[in-house]
């Protein structure tokens, strides 16, 4: 069965699950938006979007170096509780994330980290590249968008598609690690390094 996009973002509205948590939702309802919602609720992942306004003051800092030694990065990521941040599945996402960081090397964390003098000069470069192409200047505006949404997902970490499974962003990992300790975690800062940059 198709799934109409319009549906998943209703339901991304709705239960604040993840685009590809949404898609099998509602193919697993037939498209009825509200079992969709019932059954994401059963699976918890709707409680992950009320956990996002926590308070996160707990966690771990988390180190990679990949095997040539050439390139690593730190990572605080954090949590509710003490507890929390000593299980395996907590561990288990700061070491996939710091992994991450080191292969895709975001320059943010999200789309709000991004300077507002930044974000204008990208929109700007767009425009100029879209009438520079011959674009009619009616539409410039959205190829703009089209071309920053494009940019967010190579720049911001929760943004961008997982290495592991390009399917999932990291901020759907992080949900479904939320769905499952049942609270909050926040990446609050990173750090990449690589020998000659």
């Amino acid at each position: 069965m198709a799934i109409d996009m319009d549906a998943v973002k209703e339901l991304r509205h709705r239960s604040g699950a993840g685009v590809l948590d949404c898609k099998k939702a509602l193919q697993e309802c037939d498209g009825d938006i509200d079992k969709a919602v019932d059954y994401l609720r059963e699976k918890g992942l709707a409680k992950a979007a009320k956990k996002a306004g926590r308070t996160a003051s707990e966690g771990v800092v988390f180190s990679y170096i990949h095997t040539n030694g050439k390139i690593g990065t730190l990572i605080e990521l954090n949590c509710e509780t003490d507890f929390v941040a000593r299980t395996d599945e907590f561990k288990e996402l700061g070491k996939e994330i710091a992994m991450h960081i080191a292969a895709a090397a975001p320059l943010y964390i999200s789309v709000d980290d991004i300077p507002a003098e930044d974000l204008k000069r990208e929109k700007e470069i767009y425009k100029a590249q879209a009438l520079e192409e011959g674009k009619p200047e009616h539409i410039v505006e959205k190829i703009a968008e089209g071309r920053l949404a494009k940019f967010y997902e190579e720049t911001c970490l929760l943004e961008q598609k997982y290495i592991r499974d390009p399917e999932k962003k990291i901020k759907d990992l992080i949900i479904e690690k939320i769905a499952i300790l049942g609270e909050n975690i926040v990446v609050r800062r990173f750090a990449r390094f690589s020998i000659g940059e």
